[in-house]
């Protein structure tokens, strides 16, 4: 997955998603949840000091720049719980 730059607003909501050197601009309200995800899938037994078990994924609707008018593409954000920087789960174009 692709390593992504969000950036949040004073009130901690993102604005702002950097994706291989683009800014897409945040077009509508975000829609936040969390997964279980099956860490003895990648790792022998649950690492020390981490009990979280849940990883935070967010949907986005972006469009390119600030052109108010450019079609939404939908991106969907997992939380890195190693850096807590975000990674870029999936990305789709909107159809109009």
């Amino acid at each position: 997955m692709e390593h992504v730059i969000v950036r949040t607003g004073q009130n901690g909501m993102p604005t702002t998603v950097v994706s291989r050197g683009r800014e897409w601009s945040v077009g509508a309200e975000p829609v936040r949840w969390f997964e279980r995800i099956n860490w003895w899938e990648t790792r022998r037994r649950m690492p020390k000091g981490n009990s979280r078990v849940d990883v935070e994924v967010l949907q986005v609707q972006v469009r390119l720049g600030s052109n108010k008018s450019s079609a939404l593409t939908t991106m969907i954000l997992e939380r890195d719980g190693l850096g807590g920087g975000w990674r870029l789960r999936e990305s789709v174009a909107d159809a109009a």
